[in-house]
């Protein structure tokens, strides 16, 4: 215990200076704005920021008000970080680290493209990017399309990756990509966040980028990490992702100079001298040096191959590449060849391609028409209509010419200035019917494996098979849950991509089905914001469809985003908008999750009866449907608001209904709700196994990597704990609750824990901390529409002056029954 307690303390000053980092990432602030406004010198308060200096109490107290944050729960931790235990005596004896546990955080993330085994020359400029590294920990490297940008910025990422240990990350913003729109900055931070594995809890619902920047910025603020930020459009487009406080560093690339940047050193590339261009062309050919070789042996022609090249890495590497793989042709042949193109890059291009055959030369055409970035051997299949195994092979060949590149093992992407060229010929050679065709089955391709993805997530209740368009012949297949996760995370900027292709296109059916199919995954890594904006262009889609079915599922799906977004009585109206619909369309599953939806929008409004009879009539739906998953969801959220409502018994019965439903996942989604709902009804009578139940439902909230989640089951193991009589543990149980909260700054949130943490209080002994929490609660549950919290609150506080003020607490009884009868039916 004595070891534990000098480990919390000795690490007390770093997690304050941590929080109040996070503080000022809330701010959006830098350290001289935020001094100037809490009153504070801008050079104590950088020592602070950087956990030299423990702040006192009172700069504390002025950084959370700024920010509008309660500062108490702060308190335990600055008096720790203030009064460090002296260093414990020096022992021979050795403690051994704990083993890491089961589920340990995963390896670092490592998104680098390939480093090229040819790099050539570069030297001075590859010396100033790593300086500007050191000196500003931002470089923006710009030059001409193909002049080798992304070449050095990867490879002084791999350089760099040693001292940046925990991630490195790269994202394609696809700022002059052909056919394309600039990656926007909202997606960017999105795919920026899930690679560094940041629960969805922490990911901002609201505030637009602002916020997501701010995120962003706090989650580098304690790493050592290195992103490369390629092919930027402009500086408005780059400046959210860039690195706030803390040691992490980013490298740019952009064909232009980011003027707006000031802040950033730039490195400007030119194209190869002619003895770097001779250099590179020798290594990436693999031609023999000295007079054996090809290109000694005739220095004309080389010299003529270097000219029509334009000195270009990427237009060397590309001719070299010829050369390599034709051992029997001359340099003069090469020049021969690369004469009959166009420019620079087309005769390499072009040259390229005509060695292919007629069907390797279709599909890289039909690669230009890809509304994503990368893609695997699947999407190349559907694009084509060909076996994935002929799509497997070709894509080899294509890697072999230099007209594909692969950044990691089984995606592939194709340089701008290749799918320029690709979607040119395209559209030269292909008549628009057949390109409207491809593009269709690529459209049809992500949303039938959206659905397959999907179906292996069963976070919720599964709904109908994607219906639009044409299932294709091969889909991946999804083992498990993260490993459907994963695909989500790979596909999230193709599938956003394909969303806008299919409302460009005007693929109702498409733009309808794919973002139902995402649900799942943008409850756990994306937030609500962008999901309701998805939802609202479906719902449009449905209404020109005209289908009654995908009418109502519409109005459902963007009322369920509504209510995650907080957005009760739009959620409300939706829900309303969709009932008639899902009648008259006679669909027994989609029924049932409506009344579901419905039972969580009433019971969080505070009303008691009407979500019982929604959650009881949901599970009968589910039943009719054939659809088990569902019904145990029902009858676990029905045994939830039966033990709210002090029903322990009826509440236990039907929780051990929901869990002695057959099935094969342990992490099924009813179990959490109804072992947490067993364990807290049965902990007066049966303590051992309450505690099994809570214990199992906490592991699997930790595994999930849900915040939320194991803030519940921590506040639930308290409340249950409280029955047994072990209050100590029980309070501190409701502490590490709330502080998952404090760490998320989810204030609302606590209206789910007030009461029960406050009751807790008041029974170990501890009348004014219950009191405070009550009334914390009182205050709360209004302004959130949490009528229920309110009555709660109210006999809460009743409770407590029972013994010292019996009018004020008959007060109390009285103000909460009136709010019951205004929530009863009839009201």
């Amino acid at each position: 215990m004595v070891v534990e307690q000098r480990a919390a303390k000795a690490g007390a000053p770093d997690e304050l200076a941590a929080r109040l980092r996070m503080l000022q990432e809330l701010s959006g602030r830098g350290v001289r704005a935020l001094a100037r406004d809490t009153g504070l010198s801008s050079s104590s308060l950088s020592r602070y920021l950087g956990g030299q200096t423990v702040p006192p109490w009172p700069a504390v107290i002025a950084l959370c008000r700024l920010v509008k944050r309660d500062p108490r729960p702060l308190r335990p931790l600055w008096e720790r970080a203030s009064n460090p235990l002296p260093a414990p005596p020096k022992s021979s004896r050795q403690v051994q680290p704990p083993s890491p546990p089961a589920g340990a955080p995963r390896p670092p993330r490592n998104d680098l493209p390939r480093d090229m085994p040819d790099f050539t020359g570069r030297e001075a400029e590859l010396t100033a990017v790593l300086a500007g590294v050191r000196s500003s920990r931002v470089v923006a490297v710009d030059g001409m399309a193909g002049v080798g940008k992304t070449c050095l910025a990867v490879h002084a990422a791999h350089r760099l990756a040693d001292d940046y240990p925990d991630a490195q990350l790269y994202v394609d913003l696809h700022g002059f990509t052909d056919g394309r729109r600039p990656l926007d900055p909202d997606p960017a931070l999105r795919t920026l966040l899930a690679a560094l594995d940041v629960p969805s809890e922490k990911v901002p619902q609201e505030g637009g980028v602002e916020q997501l920047a701010a995120c962003w910025r706090s989650e580098l603020a304690h790493r050592r990490a290195v992103v490369v930020l390629d092919n930027a459009a402009d500086a408005d487009q780059v400046r959210p992702l860039l690195p706030g406080a803390g040691p992490s560093v980013a490298l740019i690339t952009s064909r232009n100079r980011l003027l707006g940047l000031d802040e950033v050193p730039p490195v400007s590339l030119d194209v190869l001298t002619p003895e770097e261009s001779a250099e590179l062309l020798v290594r990436a050919s693999g031609d023999p040096r000295g007079p054996d070789g090809r290109l000694a042996r005739d220095p004309e022609s080389a010299a003529e191959v270097l000219r029509l090249c334009g000195h270009l890495p990427l237009a060397l590497r590309l001719a070299a590449a010829r050369l390599r793989h034709r051992p029997g042709w001359t340099v003069g042949i090469l020049v021969e060849r690369m004469a009959e193109g166009v420019d620079e890059f087309d005769t390499a291009f072009a040259m390229s391609v005509r060695q292919l055959d007629r069907n390797q030369r279709r599909l890289f055409r039909l690669l230009g028409l890809l509304p994503g970035s990368s893609f695997d051997e699947y999407v190349a299949a559907a694009l084509a209509d060909i076996p994935l195994r002929s799509a497997r092979a070709m894509l080899e060949d294509l890697l072999d010419a230099h007209l594909v590149q692969q950044p990691a093992a089984g995606r592939y992407r194709l340089h701008d200035l290749v799918h320029q060229h690709a979607r040119r010929a395209c559209v030269e050679q292909d008549s628009p019917a057949e390109q409207e065709r491809a593009l269709g089955r690529v459209l049809d391709y992500y949303v039938h494996a959206a659905a397959a993805a999907d179906a292996a997530m069963p976070f919720v209740s599964p709904g109908r098979a994607a219906s639009a368009g044409r299932a294709p012949a091969e889909l991946p297949r999804f083992t498990d849950k993260n490993a459907a996760l994963g695909w989500f995370v790979t596909e999230y900027a193709n599938l956003m991509a394909v969303f806008e292709a299919a409302v460009a296109a005007g693929a109702d059916a498409h733009v309808c089905e794919l973002p139902r199919f995402m649900r799942a995954f943008f409850a756990r890594r994306c937030g609500t914001t962008h999901l309701n904006a998805l939802f609202e262009r479906s719902l449009a889609a449905a209404e020109r469809l005209g289908d009654p079915l995908q009418l109502a599922e519409a109005h459902s799906d963007l009322g369920f985003a509504r209510y995650n977004a907080g957005r009760m009585p739009e959620a409300g109206a939706a829900y309303e908008a969709a009932a008639p619909l899902v009648s008259r369309a006679g669909d027994t599953r989609s029924e049932a999750e409506l009344t579901m939806r419905r039972g969580y929008l009433r019971w969080d409004e505070g009303y008691v009866e009407e979500p019982l009879e929604f959650f009881r009539l949901a599970g009968k739906l589910y039943e009719k449907a054939d659809c088990p998953m569902g019904a145990a969801h029902a009858v676990g959220y029905e045994a939830w608001a039966m033990l709210q409502l002090g029903h322990r018994e009826e509440a236990a019965r039907l929780a051990r209904q929901a869990l002695d439903v057959p099935h094969a996942d342990p992490a099924w989604p009813p179990t959490l709700t109804a072992r947490i709902t067993l364990g807290v009804a049965i902990a007066g009578e049966e303590p051992d196994e309450a505690a099994e139940h809570l214990r199992q439902a906490l592991e699997l909230a930790r595994e999930d990597g849900h915040k939320h989640n194991e803030a519940w089951c921590l506040n639930c193991l308290g409340v249950a704990l409280r029955t047994m009589g072990r209050y100590e543990e029980a309070l501190d149980s409701h502490r590490q609750a709330f502080a998952l909260l404090d760490e998320l700054f989810e204030e609302h949130w606590k209206i789910h824990f007030l009461n029960g943490y406050a009751e807790t209080c008041r029974l170990a002994g501890l009348p004014e901390e219950a009191l405070r929490l009550h009334r914390e609660a009182l205050e709360l549950a209004p302004r959130l529409g949490y009528r229920y919290a309110e009555v709660l609150a109210h006999e809460g506080i009743a409770a407590v002056l029972d013994r010292t003020d019996p009018p004020a607490a008959a007060e109390h009884r009285a103000a909460g029954q009136a709010v019951l009868e205004e929530l009863r039916p009839g009201a």
